[in-house]
């Protein structure tokens, strides 16, 4: 009885803990994100870009403090338009040349002063692990 009271204890704990973890913060993102791995873990079969490409296009992601976000690649805009963090995500409006937006989330694995992982779902979703500049 009082090993499975204890199990249920530790684990109750860890739950709580995992829980608590705080919030995005818009400051925790603001500034310029180098990439340094981009992967597609769902697509058939998986795939990566090379280190050779990346080091060649030099992509980022910039966060402003106008809630502005700009993803470049190989010198050229990919993609922009307003960010807002949502507990542990970042949810993107993203501004399409036509006019219209599209809204998705980017899933925020880990986030430190320093590096970023994040990423999209579905088949076509890419995991992205960035260093602040």
């Amino acid at each position: 009885m009082i090993k499975h009271t204890s199990y249920s204890t530790v684990l109750l704990l860890l739950v709580f803990f995992t829980a608590c973890k705080s919030s995005i913060k818009p400051d925790e993102l603001y500034g310029k994100w180098k990439y340094i791995k981009v992967e597609n873990p769902h697509a058939n079969p998986p795939d990566s870009v090379t280190s050779d490409e990346l080091n060649a296009q030099s992509p980022s992601i910039e966060f402003t403090k106008s809630g502005e976000y700009v993803i470049n690649w190989g010198g050229k805009i990919l993609s922009h338009g307003k960010f807002t963090p949502d507990g542990k995500n970042i949810l993107i409006k993203e501004s399409m040349p036509d006019g219209t937006t599209r809204q998705f989330p980017f899933w925020v694995s880990e986030l430190t002063d320093k590096e970023i992982i994040f990423e999209t779902k579905g088949e076509d979703g890419s995991r992205v692990k960035a260093v602040k500049e």
